[in-house]
């Protein structure tokens, strides 16, 4: 019996060290992917998956291009314009804005998400590092799966909602040092001269 006892908890240790193993190596992942993403400047990105379009970054800001809708957020204001000429101003949420652009999990997983490393994985013909991410508090989204290249560029998106569904997104062109400036990620209302202005706030 007492052999028996030493060898579940021998087991338990071994497993125990294997999962903080995977969480050091996921926080590193992490870390550098943050790193890198805040020295890379303006980013332009293309992507496809379960939906394809452009995304532009900067810092806190970004414009989202993708199924028929365009989203702009200077960091404080969203604008969101339809094709039904109608753009809808507001102040998102940290949850809101995580839910249209995936790239703000960059930013927030130190505080909102438990994570641990997967293995190698190929994405798009490029060997990548991939790691699983939880959300600490139970929502829309179950898990995250972010694989991210040899230079801490991201490689894949998935989104495990919690209704069943999954959201991908395989990055397709990834271009750094962009020169973008704040009207970047602002509504023109000079380009869309009819579009209706719906004001949330």
């Amino acid at each position: 019996m007492k052999r028996f006892t030493f060898f579940i908890l021998m087991l338990a240790a071994t497993v125990h060290t294997v999962f903080g193993q995977r969480e050091a190596k996921a926080q590193a992942i992490l870390d550098k992917t943050a790193a890198a993403y805040q020295k890379a400047g303006g980013i332009a990105i293309t992507f496809g998956g379960t939906q394809q379009g452009t995304l532009l970054l900067k810092e806190s800001c970004f414009y989202l291009d993708c199924a028929g809708i365009k989203s702009w957020f200077d960091g404080k204001t969203q604008w969101s314009y339809a094709q039904t000429d109608e753009v809808t101003l507001s102040t998102p949420s940290p949850e809101e804005i995580q839910s249209v652009n995936p790239y703000a999990l960059i930013t927030s997983y130190k505080t909102k998400f438990n994570y641990r490393y997967i293995g190698s994985k190929n994405r798009n013909g490029k060997q990548g590092q991939e790691v699983l991410l939880t959300p600490r508090q139970t929502g829309d989204v179950k898990s995250i799966t972010l694989t991210v290249s040899a230079a801490y560029e991201p490689l894949y998106i998935g989104i495990s909602l919690s209704n069943g569904e999954t959201q991908e997104f395989n990055i397709t062109s990834y271009q750094t040092n962009r020169n973008l400036s704040i009207s970047d990620f602002r509504f023109d209302k000079k380009k869309y001269p009819n579009a209706e202005v719906i004001d949330l706030r």
